[in-house]
């Protein structure tokens, strides 16, 4: 029997998402566990799964479309039911008919001649909202007014190719483009009564900088939140930092020992993972979050560890890592890599913590001061191991050491609470016997 396949909420925290890609076409048998659709959310690109045999009968939106959780995007079948009468099909679901659904959802522009105006920023000159208006309110979806503030658009100035005439994501990235490719563009000699041909202005600095050679490349949804939430990180969260440097000798003799029987590859961050853990135990008070009316601890001490993908940083949370051992850490964070790099995150894989883990030292960076993931409370940035002359019982030798720098929210953690920690997270290091037993 059909029924409506409904637009998940795959974030507690995200009231809408873009259709990416449908992975079986209409008309197209699917079994249980195939990917029906891709889903892309401010922090991952989830592909989501059918929960039984079917066929895809019909779909009621396109790929790119920005799309509130809830909303019907499709129409599922039985196995082997062969769609009919789509119309009668529609209507008996309650939803519209093909040919409205065309033209309410499917289309990028609308076949109202009314609202086929062009989706750009009127001129000055002639400023005319063309958003659709309902007693003066224009409807717009909130990351398409986010959109517009960060690229300087008037919303109200802009046509809606949503449901219902709603202005979303994909008019504002319109009119942006529309704008930049105007502001590229040459401009049209003068009037021959005003000025002589030959006394057109020469480029200004600006113009010449916008037409050399260069390839633009549009934002992601996942990039747009990386700098979104980052931003709003240094902005608003109160950073301070403190720095030491740990002698790894034992650290990394005791990996090697640890790969020589495990079947498990341990990494020098797996260690450096579960050293953070040990010194979150010690210094429970680092594991916490600022909140608005209060400070959250927590009892499990999660860890984000930082991946770098092609289209940008994540930070999936590995849970309850005061409770795993070495090797299941190593386990887990490889398989999260191997999920974030093939787009196959699941947005509460990326929630939670109160602490991040970023390595560079495998790029030979000695340090560098990383911005604390919202709303964590801290994020340690760890540099490459290396050589270097120390003092010890007043002699000159060469140790092995490794850099961080420890990030931290002033708002939950004070300067002496982390410098605890990071005592505690040292002596783990340093000592690297208890991160084993």
């Amino acid at each position: 029997m059909a029924e409506l396949f409904l637009m998940p909420a795959v974030a507690a925290d995200t009231a809408t998402a873009v259709l990416s890609a449908w992975q079986v076409a209409p008309g197209a048998p699917f079994t249980k566990d195939d990917a029906l659709v891709s889903i892309e959310t401010d922090k991952a690109e989830v592909d989501v799964a059918a929960d039984r045999d079917g066929v895809l009968l019909t779909t009621l939106y396109e790929a790119g479309a920005e799309i509130e959780a809830g909303t019907p995007i499709a129409v599922l079948g039985a196995a082997g039911e062969r769609p009919g009468d789509l119309g009668a099909l529609l209507a008996e679901l309650g939803v519209a008919t093909p040919a409205a659904a065309g033209r309410a959802v499917r289309r990028d522009v609308p076949e109202d001649p009314a609202a086929d105006r062009p989706r750009t920023t009127p001129a000055p000159a002639a400023p005319a909202p063309a958003g659709p208006e309902h007693g003066g309110r224009v409807f717009s979806s909130p990351l398409a007014r986010r959109l517009a503030r960060e690229a300087g658009l008037d919303i109200t100035a802009l046509t809606g190719t949503g449901p219902g005439g709603r202005i979303v994501r994909r008019d504002v990235e319109a009119a942006a483009a529309a704008r930049d490719t105007a502001g590229a563009a040459p401009r049209a000699p003068a009037p021959l009564a005003t000025a002589p041909a030959t006394a057109a202005p020469a480029p200004t600095a600006t113009t010449t900088a916008d037409t050399g050679a260069h390839t633009d490349i549009p934002h992601s949804r996942m990039r747009r939140a990386i700098a979104t939430r980052l931003t709003e990180s240094k902005q608003h969260t109160p950073h301070f930092y403190l720095r030491a440097t740990c002698a790894v000798a034992e650290l990394l003799a005791l990996r090697q020992r640890i790969n020589a029987v495990s079947p498990v590859k341990v990494s020098v961050n797996d260690l450096l993972v579960k050293a953070v853990a040990t010194a979150h135990t010690q210094v429970p008070e680092m594991n916490a979050v600022w909140r608005p009316e209060a400070v959250r601890r927590f009892d499990a001490v999660d860890v984000s560890v930082a991946v770098a993908t092609d289209k940008g940083l994540v930070t999936p949370v590995l849970r309850g890592v005061e409770n795993l051992s070495v090797s299941a850490i190593a386990t887990r964070t490889r398989a999260f890599a191997e999920r974030a790099r093939a787009g196959a995150l699941h947005p509460a894989d990326l929630e939670g913590g109160s602490i991040t883990v970023s390595n560079l030292g495998m790029y030979g960076v000695e340090e560098f001061a990383a911005i604390i993931n919202p709303p964590q409370a801290a994020i340690l940035a760890v540099g490459a191991a290396r050589d270097e002359a120390v003092v010890r019982d007043g002699a000159v030798t060469v140790a092995r050491v490794l850099g961080v720098v420890l990030s931290v929210d002033h708002r939950p953690v004070d300067g002496a609470v982390a410098a605890r920690w990071l005592a505690a997270f040292t002596e783990a290091v340093e000592n690297p016997v208890r991160l084993v037993v």
